[in-house]
């Protein structure tokens, strides 16, 4: 028997935890999948925008294998703690796979971005997923008119719908009470997204972006003389060697650079519509601040392509006004203490997903999904990275297996003061989310505080 923890219930933690369950070179594995929060699915749980309830289901799939009969669900267990430092992980298990994402955004590094009203995307993100660690604030919404985001991926795209969205369409999704209560409240009626490169090189993904121009009430708008500057845009004929996303992504463009600013989407009420402008080859150079501290706009130099795929300041300078800017610009991962770290990369050093100590292979650890590979891909890139991992694992088996283990873990969790909450209080959680549900008069609503999750279910506080 070989008994493998998996720490993070993510995509990336629940395919890995599959693939060690369905092969068949080794027999009789158990796994353990650990997460700090006492819910399961990592980003599809919280980081998946709630207006997305077709990639949200995918919860389903990730369900399916976590109800295994091998594979078990402990939440609320802290790994690199007082309580469980990774050694100690070790010493209870054959393996080790950790699987903990990238949980740190990055910064802008400019001058004023310490200005209330200045926040990250991913707090953003987490506040309205209802994770538990998220502040409990409205990001100033009813008192915002104008709101910057900095970005040109699909979580720029996601924080851009959320702003523009009327509460009426996010009523039915599972969205916390109170962030739908601020979003309800919100000023803000225009949204500028803007990215320092070309639109042939944004991130974001076609559907994301298309859905932009499909929101009720809502004007999208693209600046066509900034869509001019990029060499692919300006040429249909160039535009054909790049990649199909780009290619489709610069035909909503070209739509959406027909409208006149202030034309009134369909659907439109008779109040002035929320509108949301892209804007291309600006790159912030200061958060401007107003009255009592907080942000008044952002200054940006205006871009050029250098010829070489980059870009390069033109020294002419805009301010876009703004009492609320959203940062998107990338996630870092964090150092897990008693792991190696690489801070340039924000990843664990490996080999084919073994963790390196000074450059040899550490027995027993290995990584897969962000942590690894960096914040790259979409959910079904961790299906591969996941295999990768397990085959390395695999092919350390025979000696791993060797080691005689302490018995089971849990009762170790328990000594050493965690209070781990396995499948049926994550049960009990959906249910008491369904229940809050039912008497807001929504859908199910998720419970966006610790102690909400943990008395729904029916843990002691860690």
């Amino acid at each position: 028997m070989l008994r493998v923890a998996v720490v993070g219930s993510g995509p990336s933690g629940v395919y890995a935890a599959q693939t060690l369950v369905q092969q068949r070179e080794v027999p009789g594995v158990l796994v353990d999948v650990l997460d700090r929060l006492p819910a399961p699915y990592g980003l599809v749980r919280y980081g998946v925008a709630p207006d997305h309830e077709k990639i949200k289901s995918l919860q389903g799939s990730l369900r399916t294998v976590l109800e295994d009969e091998r594979i078990r669900f402990l939440g609320n267990v802290e790994v690199g703690g007082t309580a469980l430092p990774a050694q100690r992980l070790l010493e209870l298990y054959h393996a080790v796979v950790y699987c903990v994402g990238a949980a740190r955004d990055r910064m802008l590094g400019i001058p004023g971005e310490e200005l209330a009203g200045v926040h990250s995307a991913t707090a953003f993100v987490s506040w309205y997923s209802g994770h538990p660690d998220a502040a409990a604030e409205a990001f100033g919404l009813p008192g915002a008119d104008a709101a910057v985001v900095v970005g040109a991926g699909n979580v720029a795209v996601d924080v851009t719908r959320i702003l523009a969205r009327g509460t009426a369409e996010l009523a039915p999704t599972d969205m916390p009470q109170p962030a739908l209560g601020a979003l309800a409240d919100s000023g803000v009626r225009r949204v500028s997204m803007v990215a320092r490169r070309g639109p042939s090189q944004g991130k974001f993904t076609t559907k994301e972006l298309r859905e932009l121009g499909t929101l009720p009430g809502v004007e999208t708008w693209a600046d066509p003389a900034e869509l001019a500057l990029d060499p692919m845009y300006a040429d249909p004929g160039a535009a054909a060697a790049l990649p199909a996303v780009a290619r489709r992504n610069l035909e909503v463009l070209r739509g959406w650079a027909g409208k006149e600013p202030g034309e009134a989407p369909d659907g439109a009420p008779e109040e002035e519509p929320r509108r949301i402008a892209l804007r291309f080859y600006l790159r912030p150079v200061e958060i401007l601040g107003g009255p009592g501290g907080r942000v008044a706009g952002v200054r940006f130099e205006r871009t050029a392509p250098d010829g070489h795929g980059g870009v390069t300041g033109t020294g002419v300078h805009e301010d876009v006004e703004a009492q609320l800017v959203l940062r998107s610009v990338g996630y870092m991962g964090v150092p897990l203490t008693g792991l190696p770290f690489d801070p340039a990369r924000g990843t664990v050093p490996h080999a084919a997903g073994r963790v390196l100590r000074a450059g040899r292979a550490s027995v027993g650890e290995y990584v897969a999904g962000w942590i690894k590979r960096g914040p790259t891909g979409v959910i079904g890139t961790n299906r591969p990275c996941a295999k990768e991992t397990v085959s390395s694992l695999l092919q350390d088996a025979g000696a791993l297996a060797r080691r005689e283990l302490p018995g089971d873990p849990l009762a170790a969790f328990r000594a050493a003061g965690l209070h781990p909450v396995e499948w049926p209080g994550w049960l009990a959680i959906e249910s008491a989310e369904e229940d809050l549900g039912r008497s807001l008069g929504r859908r199910t609503v998720k419970i966006p505080d610790w102690r909400g999750l943990l008395d729904a279910a029916g843990a002691d506080p860690a």
